[in-house]
């Protein structure tokens, strides 16, 4: 079994960085329980998973494609662990985007409003299934651009995280049903734009 730092994993949760009592329009009860059972899922889920792949690699009758199952999980979990945390992060906030954060969106998109216009129509195509949406710097292409992931997996390559909003059905069916429009509007009611600033600064997206 390999003690290095590759698969070793942590089954210790992230605390929400905000009272979940007072968010606009999302109950503390639904967040309680996506940030426990969903998030917490996944942590706890991953450090098994990066135990099981050292004592899998020590044996060296195991298949290729056994091992290689565990490696897929090992994906699935990662994105979906980095993913919570960016969503979570994101949230806690007023939902009114600063100057310089509509100037970087602005510049990029056209307008503000082409841009939320774009994020919102790609959420609403994934109401009723899964996925997410993400608003990304691309350190490739240098472009800021909004992204839909079917999964946790599936993400664009080269890419920092500026936004993420959860459009899987556990995000918001505790509280709005199918009514996915409704967790949209309330999405953007909480946003915390001052991390979306931050992330911004600290992807080169809003260097001149």
């Amino acid at each position: 079994m390999s003690s290095a730092p590759a698969f070793q994993g942590s089954d210790t949760l992230k605390p929400l960085p905000f009272d979940p009592a007072k968010l606009s329009n999302l109950s503390e009860r639904l967040i309680r329980s996506h940030w426990e059972n969903n998030y917490g899922g996944s942590v706890k889920a991953l450090a098994v998973v990066k135990k099981r792949l050292a004592d899998a690699l020590a044996d060296k009758d195991l298949p290729p494609y056994v091992y290689n199952d565990l490696k897929r999980e090992q994906l699935l979990r990662t994105g979906s662990v980095v993913l919570h945390e960016d969503y979570f992060d994101n949230l806690g906030g007023n939902g009114r985007a600063g100057t310089p954060e509509r100037q970087a969106i602005a510049q990029a998109f056209g307008s503000f409003d082409v841009w939320e216009t774009e994020f919102r129509r790609i959420a609403a195509g994934l109401g009723g299934g899964s996925g997410w949406v993400v608003l990304g710097f691309n350190q490739h292409t240098r472009q800021l651009e909004n992204y839909w992931m079917a999964d946790h997996a599936h993400g664009p390559a080269a890419t920092t995280p500026i936004l993420v909003m959860d459009m899987y059905e556990h995000a918001y069916q505790m509280d709005f049903g199918a009514a996915a429009a409704k967790y949209i509007d309330a999405f953007f009611q909480n946003i915390q734009w001052e991390k979306v600033a931050d992330r911004l600064a600290a992807s080169g997206a809003t260097r001149s």
